[in-house]
């Protein structure tokens, strides 16, 4: 006789039932917390730095650097900017290298380069900043080797210069330091352009791409005004001076008497007497004359900018040799006309009695 099978108790029915439809709950809530994978990182581009402008084009490489001494520095605060040629209607003109006042705390000087830029060459002005930018990779001495500026640096609101390179006197300025090991790495040529036949082939850096990138400051009123000196002085033209300027560079901006040091080879100077009138020659392009940032400003008296627009006395004209005088000349040195004499005075009229008394004695006459 067969055992009866025992009846499912409730909870094994319940067990039954809901252990499949917890299965599939779970299953559904796993489904719905799954998160896709993250997206991969969008590549990052570094931004190419920005060209810089373009002034003035010439289809002449610049001539070679003048080789010359640096006139030691006028005063505290001051930082050196060193000589380059410019290019005008005249061609390639120096404008000596100076010591100028910074238009602010912290900034330094980045000088101009020509470039080789589509079969011309190129002026990129200079600028205010407070890095150095690219600058051709030129090598214009005194600290200025091709990259960066070794002749100083600023330390708190006061500038300290290095006297392994700078001309600064010690006994006056006390803001100093002697760094050698970056005058020692450095190459000494005269090339004065990039690119181009035998231009200097250096690249921007990343620290300088960082630096053109900076806000900058354009040149001072007293560096424009030293340009415009510099424009006016035909000893100063690379055609007459055959690229050995007599004025080399200056103590101070716009200040070429006194203080001046002339370049290696260079004739000697001679004394500048504007003529009446006189104008500087005019860039590229009928534009006025170009400042030392590469920017262009008209001449303007109230700006600082001196003129020769005065109207001076005139001399009187000497006669040649063998040559008459003047028309004019021979009747201003002629004597005044001598005034009339004055009118004589009548004779007084006889008395009646004297009349006939004369008479008588005229007619007694034989």
């Amino acid at each position: 006789m067969s055992r009866p099978h025992p009846m499912p108790s409730s909870l094994t029915l319940r067990n039954a039932i809901a252990l499949p439809l917890a299965a599939a709950l779970l299953a559904a809530c796993v489904a719905e917390v799954r998160v896709p994978p993250p997206p991969p990182p969008p590549a990052v581009e570094v931004a190419p730095a920005p060209a810089p402008a373009v002034e003035v084009q010439a289809t002449q490489p610049p001539p070679a650097l003048p080789e010359y001494t640096q006139p030691p520095c006028p005063e505290v605060g001051f930082l050196w900017t060193p000589g380059y040629w410019a290019f005008s209607s005249a061609g390639y003109y120096w404008i000596p290298g100076t010591w100028v006042a910074p238009p602010a705390v912290g900034v330094l000087w980045t000088p101009g380069y020509w470039g080789f830029v589509g079969g011309v060459y190129a002026w990129h002005g200079g600028y205010w900043g407070p890095h150095i930018g690219f600058y051709g990779g030129v090598n214009y001495g005194f600290g200025y080797g091709g990259v960066g500026y070794a002749g100083g640096r600023w330390v708190g609101n006061s500038f300290s210069y290095n006297t392994a390179v700078t001309n600064v006197n010690t006994t006056v300025i006390h803001n100093t330091y002697v760094n050698n090991v970056t005058v020692n790495n450095i190459t000494v040529n005269r090339v004065s352009y990039n690119g181009g036949a035998g231009g200097v082939t250096a690249q921007p850096t990343a620290a300088e791409r960082t630096a053109m990138a900076e806000p900058h400051t354009a040149a001072t009123p007293l560096q424009t005004q030293h340009v415009q000196e510099a424009l006016r002085n035909p000893q100063l033209s690379a055609g007459a001076n055959g690229g050995h300027p007599a004025i080399a560079a200056t103590a101070r901006p716009a200040v070429f008497t006194g203080g001046v040091v002339g370049a290696k080879g260079a004739p000697p100077l001679k004394p500048v007497v504007p003529p009446l009138n006189a104008h500087a020659p005019t860039p590229v392009g009928g534009h006025e004359p170009i400042s030392a940032g590469g920017m262009r400003e008209p001449s303007n008296p109230a700006a600082g900018h001196e003129t020769f627009n005065t109207v001076r006395p005139t001399e009187p004209v000497r006669p040649q040799p063998n040559q008459p005088p003047p028309r004019a000349q021979t009747e201003a040195i002629k004597a005044p006309p001598k005034a009339p004499p004055p009118p004589k005075a009548p004779k007084p009229s006889k008395p009646p009695q004297e009349k006939k008394q004369s008479e008588k004695r005229e007619g007694e006459k034989p």
